[in-house]
């Protein structure tokens, strides 16, 4: 969080396991909803992409779960990632081939992710009036859009 005073940018502290305790909640209750089971498997991978604001790839998923399962397969991490990005609660990266999770998973919304490209921060941002555009332009074409992914590449403002 930021404020402007006396036109200086003031960084606030970020309270991240406030996020993180959001997304899990959120996740219980649109599994619970939809009724689909979220395994233990699937909350811890949910916990570890939401450890921070950090795209997390596959692999890094795997080593840092392999320290809770050594025996753990990439194939056990990649079914947990479809299932949280089919529920809703993740979004990947295909810029960076990594995973962010969805902050905002109760309420319908089309994302783009901003990413910072020197600390490799990406957050969400509800974007549903740009797809709506993007679509309407696209009918005016006659096009059907199959996929769309907006991701934009630049500094957050700490490192900016």
């Amino acid at each position: 969080m930021q404020d402007n005073i006396n036109n200086k940018t003031v960084q606030h502290p970020h309270n991240h396991q406030g996020c993180m305790q959001h997304a899990l909640q959120a996740a219980e209750q649109i599994c619970g909803a939809k009724g689909m089971r979220l395994t233990a498997i699937r909350k811890r991978i949910l916990e570890l992409i939401c450890a921070s604001h950090k795209a997390i790839g596959a692999y890094e998923l795997l080593d840092l779960f392999k320290l809770e399962d050594p025996k753990a397969k990439p194939v056990t991490i990649y079914r947990a990632l479809d299932f949280l990005m089919e529920a809703g609660l993740a979004h990947k990266i295909e810029s960076l081939n990594a995973f962010i999770g969805c902050l905002q998973a109760e309420t319908p919304h089309k994302s783009a992710i901003l990413i910072c490209d020197n600390c490799k921060n990406a957050y969400e941002i509800d974007a549903t009036a740009v797809y709506e555009s993007l679509f309407t332009l696209s009918d005016s074409m006659q096009f059907k859009p199959q996929c769309l992914t907006l991701e934009l590449h630049g500094l957050c403002v700490s490192c900016s």
